[in-house]
Order: structure tokens, then C-alpha cells, then sequence
């Protein structure tokens, strides 16, 4: 009887000090959040309380469940030893991982809340996500040798492969040279400041919008949402369109193959009357030009302006669409036309002495 009062009361005693520690963690980081309601770290660090009355209750357990006297408890004294340390350390690496991001999220959100550039804030916002998945790593490798460290086996073998270390590691270095080119490449990316998390960017003939950045690889969701997964190494290596690289701002043309006869100006002044309805169109610029002639047409440039490349598109389909339709409408005969010419006669007198019916062209 008195053995299975001492286990209840390590066991009852352990499980009440967590379930009190963590309710006192909550309160206050409760009234700390409402007493300094500006920043969310006191609200972010409440996800990491099961992790804390985890790491509290494998704690109290590891140093007061020999006090049992329970008979199964002392002849699996070392393994019930075990379990409990692992568990300690991966409750440990759990409650780490999670204070770290919560101190990384608070940082940035009070960052993007106070400054007004989209540049910098996609840029410190991919350092971020590199920065946390690169601690969780570290964090997860140590807890994962803690781990082996606690079995006595695993330490013997760690100091007989301790002598090779040298020659494995040259090994390893050779079989993940690709993994660790990808690796270095993704801090290049995010210090270098070469793309960010957010860019609109063009890669392999593919328009999108760059949506993950990790490590090893580059998630880019194009304008149809298809996701593009490219490793990181490859925009070190090759050439690339960044349209978000020093504004967001764009410039964009609009070409149309018109008739000779087609009136410029007019055209011109539907053009801007066109803008002056859209939008998306930011009044930054816009010009019509003729910009090439050929036997059979010529050739207009209109040249409209957005906020960013989503706009811009809408604002070049738009003009487009509606100068099209009011070339329809109110110019027909300025829309291109194919010159077609009959077959040509027998004895029939061509200039220059050639035979042949000479043709009449009629335009369609």
C-alpha cells in the first residue's frame, strides 16, 4: 500500500506542478499581452506552453520517479531513464524551435508594420524564413545527437567511427556537393538580395510570382497557378528577369497592325481615352507611334504604364480589346486587308512581252 501511495503521489504531483506551472505561464503572458498589446510576442509565445509543460513533466519525472519504490519501475530502471530523457530532449528542442520563431515573427512584423518599402520588407522576409529553417536544422541535428548520445552504444560507436571522420567526410563532401552547392546558393540569394520572396520574375520562359524560398529549392506559382519548383542554384548560375528589381513600377506595348489608311490621331486619341477609363492604368505615361511600315500595313505602338505587372497586363489586354472593337465599328477600312490577284489568262499581253491576262486586284 505504501508503495502505491508513493507512486501516486510522484505521479499525481508531477502532472499537478505541470498543469499549475503552465496555467501561471499563460496568465501572465496574457497580461503581458494586454498590457503591451503593440507587439504579439507575449501572444506568440503561448503556442509554446505544451511544449514547456512537456519539457516540465519529463523533468520532474526523470528526477523523482526512483522515489516509486514500484517494483517495475527498478528493474527497468535504465529504459523508463531512457524515455524520459528523450523525451526531455525533443520536448526541449520543441520549446527552443518555438521561442525562436516566435522572437523571428514578432521582429518582422514589427518591421513590415513600420516601413513603407514592399522591396525591403519582401527582403527581410525571406532572410527570415532562410534564417528559421536554418535554426530549426541546427536545432533538430543536436537534439537528434542528444538523443543517440543517451544510448551507451552508440557512444562506443561514435568514438570507433571518430578515427574515419576524415575520410567520410570527404566522401559525404563528394555525394552531396550538389545538395551543398544548393545550400550555399540559398543564403546567396537571400543576403544577396538577387530575388525575394513576393518578385514577379520570368525563369525558363515562365511568367509567375516567386511564392517559397528555402534552402535547397525556389517555388515560383505562375499567372495560371501551376507552381514551378527550380533548385536555388539555378538563378546563381543562369540569367533571369526580375520585374520587381528596383520598383514594381512597369512600362508596357501594345502593338497593332493597322492599314495604310488608318487615321493616327484618332486612333491616338482613343488610346488615351481608353486609359482615362481603366483603372489599372497608374497616368505615369502612354504614347502611339508608328513604328514600322511594310507593303501591307503599318505598324502602331501604344505604350501604357501600371503599378505592377498583374495591372499592367489588364491594361494592355484592355486597349487591345477596345480599340479593336471601335476599329470595327466606326473604321473598317483602317483594319489590315489581304490584296488578292485572279489567276493569270493565256495570250493575254502583260507589260515588258509576257503573256497572261493582266489581273485587276480587289481587296478583301
Amino acid at each position: 500500500m505504501n508503495t502505491v501511495l508513493r507512486l501516486l503521489t510522484v505521479l499525481g504531483g508531477s502532472v499537478l506542478l505541470t498543469v499549475v506551472a503552465g496555467w501561471a505561464a499563460g496568465l501572465l503572458l496574457r497580461r503581458a499581452d494586454t498590457r503591451h498589446p503593440e507587439t504579439p510576442l507575449w501572444n506568440k509565445l503561448r503556442r509554446c506552453l505544451p511544449a514547456l509543460q512537456i519539457v516540465l513533466l519529463a523533468a520532474v519525472l526523470r528526477g523523482a520517479y526512483r522515489q516509486t519504490a514500484w517494483q517495475p519501475l527498478q528493474e527497468n530502471q535504465a529504459a523508463v531513464g531512457r524515455i524520459l530523457s528523450l523525451a526531455l530532449i525533443g520536448a526541449g528542442a520543441w520549446l527552443v524551435v518555438g521561442v525562436a520563431s516566435a522572437a523571428v515573427e514578432t521582429g518582422y512584423a514589427r518591421y513590415a508594420t513600420g516601413t513603407r518599402d514592399p522591396a525591403r520588407v519582401r527582403r527581410v522576409r525571406t532572410q527570415v524564413s532562410l534564417i528559421m529553417r536554418v535554426v530549426t536544422a541546427v536545432v533538430a541535428v543536436v537534439a537528434v545527437a542528444a538523443m543517440l548520445l543517451v544510448f551507451p552504444s552508440f557512444r562506443a560507436l561514435g568514438t570507433s567511427m571518430l578515427a574515419s571522420a576524415g575520410i567520410i567526410g570527404i566522401v559525404a563532401g563528394i555525394a552531396a556537393q550538389s545538395t551543398l552547392g544548393n545550400l550555399f546558393a540559398g543564403f546567396q540569394i537571400a543576403f544577396g538580395d538577387m530575388v525575394r520572396i513576393g518578385d514577379t520574375v520570368v525563369v525558363a520562359g515562365e511568367w509567375g510570382v516567386v511564392e517559397d524560398i528555402t534552402l535547397t529549392f525556389l517555388a515560383v506559382r505562375t499567372w495560371d497557378e501551376r507552381r514551378i519548383t527550380m533548385p536555388v542554384s539555378y538563378f546563381t548560375s543562369r540569367p533571369f528577369e526580375n520585374w520587381s528589381r528596383g520598383g514594381v513600377q512597369m512600362t508596357g506595348t501594345v502593338f497593332f497592325h493597322c492599314d495604310h489608311c488608318a487615321p493616327v490621331d484618332l486612333i491616338r486619341d482613343k488610346v488615351h481615352e481608353i486609359l482615362n477609363h481603366c483603372r489599372e492604368w497608374d497616368g505615369r505615361g502612354w504614347d502611339v507611334a508608328v513604328t514600322e511600315t511594310t507593303p501591307s500595313t503599318i505598324v502602331l505602338r501604344a505604350i501604357v504604364t501600371a503599378k505592377d505587372a498583374d495591372d499592367l497586363w489588364t491594361v494592355r489586354c484592355a486597349v487591345r480589346e477596345q480599340l479593336i472593337a471601335w476599329l470595327s465599328e466606326k473604321h473598317p477600312d483602317a483594319l489590315p486587308r489581304v490584296v488578292l490577284a485572279p489567276a493569270p489568262e493565256a495570250n493575254a499581253s502583260w507589260p515588258g512581252g509576257m503573256t497572261g491576262a493582266v489581273p485587276k486586284p480587289c481587296r478583301t
